[in-house]
């Protein structure tokens, strides 16, 4: 990816960082113990992770922990003890130290690295992964919460590029789709065909006017599904076509660990 992509990358994951600390200042006492989609979380622990994982990318935990998607549950138990208020003014100013790095050119969005997704890429493209996290975070605190907002943006459309580009994958490997079959999947803004080649490779193609499957939600409800925050049973989803293959698609979507 370009420098331009990657800059807009952060810019994302800013605008979704801030957007989550001021919904903060929104919460009331029992908002913040209210229980989230990610299953034995509550709002403050939502937080509480995103704290914990941004602190320990500026380098300031002392716990000498990596943190993984294997210990997502480290900085959540680590600050049980702690008040919602303390959480979200030590988070304003790890929001500031963290965006000032970034913005520094103190780092080098083209260097590789081992990321907390177990999985090496660009520090640049990094970035669309943490804007992508936390604005799924925030979605779940924003439901919990029953304070809707942010599901349009750039953090959004980085949510949307991931998910939307793993399609290929839920189709091919984990719906086990054969050659010559063909999955839309559309929500009212945007549309993606999968199509399986002759040599049993999905990839996005330019779509066909009768596809195997048709799939129609309502955005949210991708993004739901792609994050692994309501099972495919679940899902206010219009399914035409083929419902087997339908039903393998939507139980697959979920991208996140």
């Amino acid at each position: 990816m370009s420098e331009t992509a990657w800059q807009a990358n952060i810019d994302a994951f800013e605008q979704t960082l801030r957007s989550m600390f001021a919904l903060g200042g929104e919460l009331d006492e029992a908002d913040w113990g209210c229980p989230t989609e990610c299953p034995g979380w509550s709002v403050k622990d939502q937080y509480s992770h995103i704290l914990g994982v941004e602190r320990w990318l500026l380098g300031e935990t002392d716990d000498g922990r990596i943190r993984t998607v294997a210990n997502t549950q480290l900085d959540v138990e680590a600050l049980r003890g702690r008040a919602p208020e303390e959480i979200l003014g030590e988070l304003r100013g790890v929001i500031d130290r963290r965006v000032a790095v970034l913005r520094s050119g103190a780092i080098d969005l083209a260097e590789v690295i081992d990321t907390p997704l177990q999985r090496r890429m660009t520090y640049g493209d990094f970035m669309r992964f943490r804007a992508f996290d936390i604005w799924m975070h925030e979605q779940d605190v924003r439901r919990a919460a029953g304070r809707p907002g942010n599901l349009a943006g750039p953090a959004a459309d980085c949510s949307r590029q991931i998910i939307g580009g793993a399609l290929p994958f839920v189709v091919g490997k984990r719906a086990a789709a054969v050659p010559g079959q063909t999955v839309v999947v559309e929500t009212p803004d945007h549309r993606w065909c999968v199509e399986v080649g002759d040599d049993r490779r999905a990839r996005l193609g330019d779509g066909v006017t009768e596809p195997t499957v048709r799939l129609r939600m309502e955005w949210e409800t991708f993004a739901r599904l792609g994050g692994g925050r309501v099972h495919a049973s679940a899902a206010e989803v219009e399914v035409a076509g083929d419902a087997d293959l339908a039903g393998r698609v939507l139980a697959g979507m979920a991208v996140t660990p």
